[in-house]
């Protein structure tokens, strides 16, 4: 299910910086819109390149997202634009229509980054955050574990030891890595992250090393890579084990020479910078299986540092909701409050997917309850039988967890199959937004034709949310 998330564990106050969306799909430019202000952006849409070029500076914004295809100016062209008037500000690529050959060429012209469509929020979210990552540091972490693991992380930040952070998806590792650069000598100084496992082998040699123009066909410009965009500050390798094994080699140079050869470059270039890695399986079993490089390992491997899962620390659970709950109330202007029955219920559950899971049940739980003191959705409160276990409709999947296999109450006081509590759950979204697809489907995590669709199959009528 896909919903507005924060991230895992580190929650971060940040600086309204404005990012400009064009797009001349009036619902997906409002959608974007609404999901950046919720990450605490400041969003400005257009619906046509021409009159931006026309009418703004586009220095004033920290980011551009543009989607591919527009009727009389393409991403790739508006992007063209851009850069040949000399102005760098980083740019995602949005693209529906075209194959993976349309976002390389984005990327080798100058892109930052490029989502293909349907993508989810979530997806969106963690590409913003790499490019604009968060600036201040507030923890939420109560249990002992997570504050003696922030306390070593706050020691070694003094130092430049290279850090290999290992944990579950969700636990925070990302967020760990911004603490340490942040309490580093580094932290005036840039930190740039990227997803291993997000860009192509052969997308990810020139995000991380740069290209001289004329390198390959589409080189149109010299670009830096990663390393030299993080010149003495902090690079953060996210999803290290889903690195290609021919780049892993290249990698392994960089760090231990500390330079850099872009692609079509004829000398070497000196780099400073930190590097922090993350990945959420055990890499030294990658190495025995043939996977990962033996001297990477141990050249990253220099300090280890483990998260663990949430269900290991759950006198965070609590801590973590309250904040989620407070943040949500702000957002839809209620006073949201847990009762103590799902207070019991929220930690003697395991949280398979840690804080992030965490947050989406308590958005769901707020979205379909029609009071203000939140209830446990089924099943018996403050007991491990009552633990979500990830059931998914296979009809249509809006319900990633909190769904029953059989009858339960979960909406309104209700029982009823599967299907029963998905109709409802769409009935409640859009009376929520008073009858508005395109938001209700946001809150929901589908496209708007899927929710259309849905409406048509399951015969919603307008005065079912509407009233009368």
């Amino acid at each position: 299910m896909l919903i507005y998330s924060f991230s895992h564990i580190l929650i971060f106050r940040r600086k309204m910086k404005k990012v400009l969306i064009v797009d001349d799909e009036v619902d997906m430019a409002l959608a974007l819109k609404e999901a950046l202000k919720r990450c605490d952006f400041d969003p400005v849409v257009y619906h046509n390149p021409e009159e931006v070029l026309e009418s703004c500076n586009l220095m004033d914004f920290s980011l551009v997202i543009t989607d591919m295809k527009m009727p009389k100016m393409n991403g790739i062209e508006f992007l063209q634009e851009i850069r040949k008037r000399h102005i760098f500000v980083p740019v995602v690529v949005i693209t529906g229509f075209g194959t993976v050959e349309n976002a390389v060429d984005a990327m080798k012209l100058g892109a930052t980054d490029y989502i293909m469509k349907p993508f989810s929020f979530e997806s969106l979210r963690q590409v913003v955050d790499r490019i604009l990552p968060s600036e201040n540091t507030d923890v939420v972490a109560e249990s002992s574990s997570m504050k003696y693991l922030l306390s070593v992380a706050k020691e070694i930040s003094k130092s430049d030891i290279t850090v290999l952070l290992s944990g579950e998806s969700g636990t925070g590792k990302e967020i760990i890595a911004r603490f340490i650069h942040k309490n580093s000598l580094r932290a005036d100084k840039p930190f740039i992250a990227i997803n291993c496992a997000a860009i192509s082998e052969n997308l990810l040699e020139s995000e991380l090393f740069g290209h001289e123009k004329g390198a390959f066909t589409g080189a149109v410009d010299r670009r830096m890579g990663k390393f030299e965009l993080a010149s003495n500050g902090t690079l953060l390798l996210d999803e290290i084990s889903e690195m290609a094994y021919p780049l892993q080699a290249k990698l392994l140079r960089a760090i231990q020479e500390r330079e850099i050869d872009r692609i079509g470059g004829r000398l070497p270039i000196p780099v400073d910078v930190r590097v922090i890695t993350t990945t959420n399986c055990d890499l030294f079993a990658e190495v025995k299986k043939g996977r990962f490089r033996e001297d990477l390992y141990y050249r990253l491997n220099v300090f280890p540092l483990n998260l663990q899962p949430l269900r290991s620390r759950r006198d965070d659970i609590i801590p973590l909701a309250e904040f989620f709950l407070k943040k949500l109330s702000a957002k839809m202007n209620k006073q949201f409050s847990l009762s103590d029955e799902l207070r019991a219920y929220l930690f003697n559950a395991d949280w398979e997917g840690n804080a992030r899971e965490l947050e989406n049940f308590i958005y769901r739980t707020a979205v379909i309850s029609r009071a203000e003191v939140l209830v446990p959705p089924s099943g018996e409160p403050g007991t491990q039988d009552a633990q979500e276990k990830h059931v998914e409709s296979p009809s249509a999947g809006i319900s990633q967890t909190g769904v029953p296999e059989k009858a339960e109450t979960l909406v309104g006081g209700k029982t009823g199959t599967i299907k029963d509590m998905e109709r409802e759950l769409i009935i409640e979204t859009l009376r929520k937004t008073r009858g508005n697809r395109t938001k209700a489907a946001e809150l929901l995590g589908k496209t708007v034709r899927t929710v259309r669709n849905k409406i048509k199959e399951y015969t919603i009528r307008d005065e079912e949310y509407m009233g009368e």
